[in-house]
């Protein structure tokens, strides 16, 4: 295990009903907010009539900023911005899911450090400053409600990147189960997907050397994730399972899980964001579509470390790690199938992909990330002609 610092600032309130805090932790961030939210939700549960009754009473002024997509762009990004500008607001209140907080933290970090969004994505700037944000999770699967990262896609380019900085925890998130009950079925999937997605990319590819620690915390958490996908796809207000798959989401990617492995790679990520930046399919779908082929193409260099997962995972058996790494790819896929996250191409609705297009999008997220060794043109080439 390496040297690492970990520090994670996040406040969590967390349990039923808890989404009744917001005021009493908000009137500490500013008094002047953008109130940034999904597509109509959020007004059709009542959360919207809940937030707003909670805002006024504490006296915090507000400026609306809602119809966040579920891969959000650049363009409505900078509408928050030139929002945040016009009105002076010196705090960012976010409700939804990891799409709306993402597009919050790219609007904090862009209006607070005065920069355009985009140049933060690309490197060509930083975050100095940031506006606080404060937030309520409503569909758990990208942790970004307790890190600091965030994903835009710019719909003129085709890219969708991602980018961080200290600045950019949230204050305070409130976790409340209860508003997890009405997520579509194959959302609650393809957030399953995420969160394993997220714990298992540094699994995989990091070179911190013997890592009990966390690759038990990995493989625990994976397990309790694929259990309570179960529970609710059977009973959608299962409290105790969409209480635990929230803490979940949290817990796969609040930097816990990477402390200590050393430098590793996204390599799926890395893959899956071109897939939904040109299609626009949800995140969760394309990693079910890119993973199993990625370890495929992976085996021998990945092997002891797949074989590991497919024992400690899914209990496959047997001596030798190749045909044990081969069944824990092939459980993997099965269990995918068996939440109706897709595996190709075609089962997304994607029947004729630009193979060309992702190829390049994929190599030049790489070149940027300095990847592009461990992510070869001829193996994402390969991968995605697996996908068809």
């Amino acid at each position: 295990m390496q040297s690492f610092i970990f520090h994670n600032p996040t406040k969590i309130i967390f349990g039923n009903n808890t989404s009744s805090q917001l005021g009493e932790n908000a009137k500490y961030l500013g008094k002047k907010a953008l109130f940034i939210y999904g597509r109509d939700s959020i007004k059709k549960s009542g959360l919207y009539d809940n937030v707003v009754k909670q805002l006024n009473d504490k006296g915090i002024a507000f400026v609306e900023h809602g119809g966040v997509k579920s891969n959000p762009t650049l363009e409505h990004t900078r509408d928050g911005v030139k929002k945040v500008k016009e009105n002076n607001l010196d705090c960012i209140i976010a409700v939804g899911g990891g799409s709306v907080l993402d597009e919050a933290k790219a609007i904090s970090g862009a209006a607070g450090s005065n920069v355009d969004a985009w140049d933060i994505f690309t490197g060509k700037e930083t975050v100095k400053a940031a506006l606080p944000i404060g937030t309520i999770l409503t569909i758990p699967a990208t942790g970004s409600e307790m890190n600091a990262g965030m994903v835009i896609t710019n719909t003129e380019t085709k890219e969708k990147l991602g980018a961080g900085s200290p600045h950019l925890f949230p204050k305070f998130s409130i976790l409340d189960p209860i508003l997890t009950y009405t997520i579509p079925e194959t959302y609650t999937s393809f957030s399953s997907v995420d969160m394993v997605s997220h714990l298992t990319e540094s699994y995989f590819t990091h070179n911190g050397g013997w890592t009990p620690i966390q690759a038990s915390y990995v493989e625990g958490l994976v397990k309790t994730i694929i259990e309570a996908t179960a529970r609710i796809l059977k009973n959608p207000e299962d409290n105790e399972a969409r209480a635990t798959m929230m803490w979940a989401g949290s817990l796969a990617w609040n930097g816990l899980n990477t402390a200590g492995v050393g430098p590793f790679i996204m390599a799926c990520h890395t893959l899956e964001h071109p897939i939904s930046a040109v299609y626009d399919i949800a995140h969760g779908a394309g990693l079910s579509i890119v993973t199993p082929s990625w370890l495929k193409f992976n085996l021998q260099d990945k092997c002891p470390r797949i074989a590991r997962f497919a024992r400690n995972v899914f209990g496959v058996e047997g001596k030798d790690d190749k045909p044990v790494a081969e069944e824990g790819i092939k459980k993997l896929r099965e269990w995918y199938k068996s939440i109706k996250s897709p595996t190709t191409f075609a089962e997304a609705g994607i029947n004729n992909p630009d193979v060309e297009l992702l190829v390049r999008l994929t190599m030049k997220a790489a070149r940027m990330k300095n990847i592009q060794e461990e992510l070869p043109e001829t193996m994402v080439r390969q991968i995605y002609k697996d996908c068809l």
